[in-house]
């Protein structure tokens, strides 16, 4: 060993955590996969409530009509840029923050809290509705956090 070599080795402080490197490109393809899934599972959780159970979510449940569709098409829309954004949160944090993830599952959480309290507490819908809402929007924030989180593990290096 030469040294230089010593030299670092001596400067390198074991105390000090080494902050993980980030490939954007996993941590953004992993987004868009994650929004995808988003969607899909606003699509899946519509066609169950409408389909299955016979709650009018969305809009009343009409013979041969396509337009009962818009409703679900903003929720995946809806869902999948939700999953973006978790995306570029959790990219923030990685960069600007001790312990990224713990504050990510915090602010995921709560906006997931949110998203599953409101429609239960401020619409005017049956509580049929209010209920199918509240579910589909937690298992859909449920999933985009579970999703990001390993996304970023997996996108995430020591350096």
């Amino acid at each position: 060993m030469s040294e230089d070599d010593r030299t670092r080795e001596m400067s390198r402080d074991p105390r000090v955590p080494r902050r993980p490197a980030l490939q954007a490109s996993r941590l953004w393809a992993g987004g868009v996969a994650t929004a995808v899934i988003a969607a899909l599972i606003a699509m899946v959780g519509f066609l169950i409530v409408r389909v299955l159970l016979q709650i009018p979510y969305l809009a009343p449940i009409e013979g041969n009509t396509i337009g009962g569709w818009d409703g679900a098409v903003q929720l995946a829309i809806a869902a999948a840029i939700a999953a973006l954004a978790a995306t570029g949160l959790a990219q923030l944090l990685l960069v600007a923050v001790p312990s990224p993830m713990a504050y990510f599952g915090w602010i995921a959480g709560l906006l997931t809290a949110v998203a599953t309290v409101y429609p239960l507490a401020f619409s005017t819908e049956p509580l049929t509705v209010r209920i199918a809402t509240g579910a589909i929007h937690l298992v859909i924030g449920m999933a985009i956090i579970s999703l990001v989180t390993t996304t970023v593990t997996s996108a995430s290096t020591r350096t």
